[in-house]
């Protein structure tokens, strides 16, 4: 896959909207551009599975895991003035969310355009202005001036799911990616590049793509793609929380067009420490640039995978996003590249006694 498409399925990923537990667009998308690599099933959560082309049954499965959902919104209740109470999909900071467009889905499957509204200043008491404001006290403005307009009208109902209005843009002179769900859309396309890498070779093991819904919701869909892969190991594809503008200089460990970022700990899962070492020795006779970091809070996928099946090896591969939860984030194409590189890299080396040796 040359950059040009890679950058055309990262637009492709990010400019998709999937909500935790509607990522059908996603879906959608990758299986448009995975269709030549592999065997793709579903199952009954609509988790997606890509079997890698080559694999023979009887070895070692690794599974590539990201998710497939973005942090959103979900329409509570309908209004008598025609705006819509919503609550949140994973987690937000209050002050981030007013003031932003939105997409809220029809009852057809459709999406319109919304406007994430709270109580102008004007109206406002000093008190007011100054604290956090809450979710229950905003509102989506779709244009609609009554609840019968909403649901007559608009075709919007109880239940709807939302996200945020945000357009794909790439700048080739920055190799910087501006965008929306680049947690874990980014991942999504980092498992797409590592089987594209992978076109033609013969490998030791046999590699499942898994592609998660509902990770924002708690790790829910990896609990069951955990359970039905049955990796003897697990790569994690994520989208994590770049902290090069907001932590002291010593303590940056996530930097865009640094490398991916290899997590010794999180709060649910303290990573398998040989498998770890080993794909840092690897990038570092490789030349391919990661990262490393020490994690107090947050989670992946890895969390479910490496508690299943009695324990598996796993490592988490971050491709470092700025301002990941809020509606707009930045990345830099060549972590990604770098991403798939290394857990190609990976897997082409990967065999039982190595396994075994973990």
């Amino acid at each position: 896959m040359d950059k040009k498409r890679s950058v055309e399925l990262c637009a492709a990923l990010s400019n998709a909207k999937g909500a935790p537990g509607f990522e059908d667009q996603v879906l959608t998308v990758v299986r448009q551009y995975g269709q030549d690599l592999g065997t793709f099933r579903e199952d009954k959560m609509r988790n997606l599975y890509l079997s890698r082309s080559g694999n023979k049954g009887g070895r070692p499965m690794v599974q590539l895991d990201a998710h497939t959902d973005e942090v959103g919104f979900m329409v509570q209740a309908i209004k008598p003035n025609g705006t819509l109470r919503f609550t949140t999909l994973g987690g937000w900071v209050n002050s981030n969310i007013p003031a932003h467009r939105v997409w809220v889905q029809t009852a057809e499957g459709e999406y319109i355009p919304g406007v994430i509204a709270s109580k102008p200043p004007h109206f406002m008491s000093e008190a007011e202005r100054k604290a956090q404001p809450n979710v229950e006290d905003m509102s989506i403005d779709i244009g609609a001036s009554s609840r019968e307009e909403v649901i007559r009208d608009f075709h919007v109902r109880m239940g709807a799911p939302v996200v945020p209005d945000v357009t794909f843009e790439y700048q080739e002179k920055h190799d910087l990616m501006i965008g929306k769900g680049f947690d874990c859309r980014l991942g999504c396309a980092s498992i797409l590049r590592t089987l594209d890498n992978l076109k033609g070779k013969e490998l030791n093991v046999d590699v499942t793509g898994a592609f998660a819904v509902q990770e924002e919701m708690g790790t829910r869909g990896a609990t069951v793609t955990a359970n039905t892969v049955k990796p003897d190991l697990a790569i994690v594809f994520e989208g994590c929380p770049a902290d090069d503008t907001v932590v002291e200089p010593y303590m940056i460990q996530t930097a865009i067009h640094k490398g991916p970022m290899l997590r010794h700990i999180d709060a649910r899962m303290i990573t398998h420490p040989r498998f770890q070492r080993y794909a840092l020795d690897l990038a570092e006779e490789l030349g391919i640039p990661v990262q490393e970091s020490v994690r107090t809070g947050g989670s992946t996928n890895g969390a479910p995978i490496h508690l299943s099946n009695q324990g598996v090896p796993v490592i988490v591969i971050g491709i470092p996003v700025r301002y990941i939860h809020t509606h707009y984030g930045l990345a830099a194409h060549s972590d990604v590249e770098n991403a798939a590189k290394l857990a190609a890299a990976i897997l082409e080396r990967m065999d039982q006694a190595t396994l075994d040796r973990f």
